[in-house]
């Protein structure tokens, strides 16, 4: 005789709860086999579905809280069914067909061995596709399922006996039910495979019935982080539950470290989104205890057979890669053409101009000049210069480092041997380079070869780059090596994480190059994360990310500006102070025509030492043509990016316009302006950008916009001639330079030694003394700060080495050798500036007369760099001679501040990193702005 079968319905209440439930209700009255109980266990207020409950012809219906999970609520309905009953498993929005009871009641009469009856579940909104039919696990107790998704064609109606299966239609065998119950301690998931395994354990099987069909929903209404904890919960759960005794102990330790494993996993697969869930489920599994203890307590209670009648039902890894092969999608990216389109005889010819107009290099040791200074001259010495810590400017000096810092120790790695090697090489290569970087960022804006070529050739001639090439600021070089690939990859940051990771690292580069870009690209990352918020919601996470690493590198100089109240300096240009020759206030016209300096590319030097009219009102028509071309972009039929692109220019050209005007830095006794080249390198990107987007879908006739690309590019050309015959004709700021700053005795003395210092002098032009520690063998430029160029009031530690100055030089009866040995200084070095003023000379010569009459001193001698000093040895070794060192305060703030830093920048380069599947997603998008749905919808 058939048993009883008692249906226990799982209902949860919602809005759209009455339909759905009232839809499964029926289709249980309506089974050929009719279930000879039924009890409703309603997760919520029963109110919504009362008139459904009434009607329902259920034994008892039992109200529970609304967040009750599945076992749960059946662990409360289970009291209710007859001993014996076989128990029908079913949740509100699953509908059986009409036979599915009867076919589940038959294999279990057919099997004695069976325990379990499992139906095919497939999409109620499509009928041929299956959702689910069986599920496994790997060794690790991943949950896979068997058949997901595919359309239902009975290629899987042959599988019998199977590991698990979803928990929704299951028919239990009412002698084992007890047994078997779902796991409260799963949350809701995988308590079907559950189920299963310990089905197995007692001796029992699992069987597959294809001819009982459920309709589902096809997907979970679960946020994608719920559905990811959820599962990893359970996941983690199973493991400590199924573990040998000996190994769950083990296995306990081992949950942290491996949510850290998987932290990076997450964010090299691109899914960010599942690392909370991540650490949220490790915690959680590491605190149930109990629920590990109830679970293993069950299994050993049923266990009549070994884990080894689980391991054939199991998958492996060469299946679960079988199962889990990309299938191919549809490539809706071009190639790049990268090689016969021109792109690598651009990079080739900017490189034999560079070559041709910086051929002295080649012979120098180095480059100096302008804002340029030596590379530290280790690896080591690169990075500790960019952490929080001492500086190696000034006495006692502790705080955070520039982001530039970090830059610079990027580049100087790159020559581990000589770090300062990679500036000379930087200088070489810096015209090939930025056509490379520019030349990507046009494929974002354009398909056609020639304007891609054109825009790398605009870029890599830029007034700019060449002002910053020949009046040397290696910031404003990198800031325009580093722009077009910050376009390059920002333009598809609202769809990729790896894109996004990647704008996110060369976002807080630029930034860490140029500050003062600072309001203008915050602007522009508030604008699209509107956009994004509007068309792309779900790329909001992504655009948000981009800032991320910038904030962190930022965050502790910004608190620093603040604390001190001086937020403008934080638009200071890093590294070396220099003013260079730069625009007067009342010149800001000339910023606003796209060059940074008062003489527009040069010209006016050239003309005069060829013997003819300096003037250059004529040098920026030449910039006309690339104008004009960029004001067309709004007017095209991409106007999108045509009017974001010009937007952007005009927030370049705004803050070369203010810049002028702003300054915040002090080289020695002189004020520093804020460089105006910076802004308007963002603008001049902006408007390459913009013209090569109106030159390819403009509505002129293609040979005249292929004419303008090419007069526009001529025009340029003639405007970076002068810039380019600088070096060649003397009139460029960039010489040759050494590896230090100090004499070479101190260079070779202090070398590896940075505990050893120097106090430089400096006569100023009013008779002023300016006085500086430095420590090590040289000044370099990583380790410059900006907290200190832009400091306007005097620390305790200045006015200490104030003082010490001036006891020094005006004959004073203070032992000051002793005081400065005891402080770690060296030497003492009284430099002689080039131009120097008839008050400096005078200071110069009456110092150097008190420094040679002090005991203590030995004269070392007349240098290129001035007249040196050195403390003598026994001075020194009687006042224990050592620079202070952090305090334990100051020390854990360090650390706080770098791993906070470094953890930012891992997470960014984790996901920047590059995967097989990431490289298939990009394939099926457009590279074009403007070009593809995603952008133009």
């Amino acid at each position: 005789m058939p048993a009883a079968v008692h249906a226990v319905l799982v209902a949860r209440t919602s809005p759209e709860a009455a339909p759905v439930l009232e839809r499964t209700l029926a289709s249980v009255r309506a089974q050929t086999r009719r279930a000879d109980a039924l009890t409703i266990v309603v997760c919520g207020p029963t109110a919504p579905v009362r008139a459904l409950l009434d009607s329902s012809g259920a034994e008892g219906v039992i109200e529970a809280s609304a967040t009750t999970t599945f076992a749960a609520a059946v662990d409360y309905a289970v009291r209710r069914v007859s001993p014996g009953a076989a128990v029908w498993l079913l949740s509100h929005d699953a509908a059986p067909h009409p036979g599915a009871l009867a076919a589940l009641s038959a294999e279990l009469e057919r099997g004695p061995s069976i325990a379990i009856a499992a139906p095919k579940l497939v999409d109620e909104d499509d009928a041929d596709r299956i959702v689910s039919l069986g599920q496994t696990m790997t060794r690790l107790g991943r949950a896979v399922e068997l058949a997901d998704g595919e359309f239902d064609q009975g290629q899987f109606d042959s599988r019998d006996d199977v590991l698990g299966a979803d928990v929704r239609g299951m028919l239990v065998r009412g002698e084992v039910f007890s047994a078997l119950a779902p796991d409260r301690s799963l949350l809701g998931v995988d308590e079907g495979l559950d189920m299963g395994v310990r089905a197995h354990l007692a001796g029992h099987r699992v069987a597959l019935v294809p001819a009982a069909r459920l309709a589902v929903r096809a997907r979970s209404r679960r946020r994608p982080s719920a559905a990811a904890y959820l599962t990893r919960q359970a996941q983690l759960h199973r493991r400590l539950s199924y573990a040998p005794a000996w190994a769950v102990v083990l296995h306990w330790l081992s949950l942290l470290p491996l949510a850290l494993w998987r932290t990076v996993v997450h964010l090299v697969a691109k899914n960010p989104g599942h690392v909370p869930a991540e650490w949220a489920a490790a915690v959680v599994a590491m605190a149930r205890v109990r629920g590990v203890a109830r679970s293993r307590r069950r299994i050993r209670r049923g266990r009549r057979a070994s884990w080894a009648s689980v391991e054939p039902l199991r998958i492996g890894r060469e299946q679960l890669r079988e199962r889990h092969e990309p299938h191919a999608s549809p490539v809706v990216r071009r190639e790049l053409r990268f090689f016969s389109g021109g792109g690598a005889w651009v990079v080739l010819g900017a490189l034999v101009v560079s070559i041709a107009a910086f051929l002295a290099l080649l012979s120098w040791d180095g480059v100096a000049g302008g804002a340029l200074l030596p590379l530290h001259d280790t690896v080591a010495g690169l990075w500790g210069a960019a952490a929080y810590g001492l500086r190696e400017i000034g006495l006692h000096t502790v705080s955070p480092a520039d982001p530039f810092a970090a830059v610079i120790a990027v580049v100087g790695s790159l020559a581990p041997a000589s770090p300062s090697f990679a500036l000379l090489a930087l200088w070489l290569l810096a015209l090939p380079l930025a056509a490379l970087g520019a030349w990507f960022a046009a494929t974002r804006v354009t398909t056609r070869s020639g304007l891609r070529a054109c825009a790398a050739i605009l870029w890599a001639l830029s007034p700019t780059l060449l002002s910053a090439l020949v009046d040397p600021r290696p910031s404003a070089v990198l800031l325009h090596l580093l722009l077009p690939w910050l376009l390059f990859a920002a333009a598809a940051a609202h769809r990729s994480w790896g894109a996004a990771g990647s704008a996110s690292l060369l976002l807080a580069a630029v930034l860490a190059c140029a500050p003062s870009l600072i309001p203008a690209l915050a602007l522009v990352w508030l604008i699209a994360l509107l956009l994004t918020a509007a068309l792309r919601p779900r790329g909001i996470a992504r655009v948000v990310w981009t800032a991320v690493p910038a904030v962190a590198l930022f965050l502790p100089l910004v608190l620093a500006q603040l604390d001190r109240g001086t937020p403008w300096a934080l638009a200071a240009d890093p590294g070396s102070p220099w003013a260079g020759p730069s625009l007067d206030i009342a010149e800001r016209w000339r910023a606003a025509l796209g060059f940074p300096t008062a003489d527009p590319g040069g010209w006016g030097s050239l003309l005069e030492q060829l013997g003819l009219d300096p003037s250059t009102w004529w040098v920026p028509i030449l910039l006309a043509p690339l104008a004009l071309a960029a004001l067309a972009a709004p007017l095209t039929r991409r106007w999108r990016v045509g009017t974001g692109l010009v937007v952007v220019a005009v927030l370049g050209l705004a803050t070369a316009y203010a810049a002028v005007g702003v300054q915040v830095s002090l080289d020695q006794s002189q004020p520093v302006a804020v460089w105006p080249g910076s802004g308007i390198a963002l603008a001049w990107l902006a408007l390459i950008g913009a013209a090569a987007a109106a030159l390819d879908t403009g509505a002129a006739p293609r040979a005249l916009k292929a004419t303008w690309a090419v007069a526009a590019t001529v025009c340029v050309a003639v405007v970076a001639l002068p810039a380019l015959t600088a070096v060649h004709r003397g009139d460029a700021a960039l010489q040759d330079g050494g590896g230090s700053t100090l004499p070479a005795y101190v260079a070779a003395l202090a070398a590896g030694d940075d505990a050893s210092a120097t106090l430089v002098l400096t006569p100023q032009p009013d008779g002023g003394l300016s006085a500086e520690v430095v420590w090590g063998a040289s000044e370099t430029l990583g380790g410059q700060s900006t907290l200190q160029t832009t400091q306007r009031a005097l620390g305790e530690d200045d006015e200490e080495v104030a003082e010490l100055a001036a006891d020094l030089v005006s004959g004073a009866s203070t032992d000051v050798p002793a005081l400065l040995a005891a402080e770690g200084i060296r030497f003492v070095l009284l430099a002689a500036p080039s131009d120097e003023s008839d008050a400096a000379r005078v200071l110069r010569l009456t110092s150097a007369t008190e420094l040679d009459q002090r005991a203590g001193f030995v004269r070392a001698g007349e240098t290129s760099r001035g007249v040196l000093w050195v403390i003598e040895d026994a001075v020194r070794e009687e006042s224990g001679a050592e620079r202070a060192a952090m305090t334990a305060e100051q020390e854990s703030t360090a650390r706080t501040v770098v791993l906070g830093q470094l953890v930012a920048l891992a997470v960014a380069l984790l996901l920047a990193v590059p995967t097989p599947a990431s490289h298939r997603a990009a394939r099926g998008k457009t590279r074009v702005l403007g070009a593809g749905y995603e952008e133009a919808s």
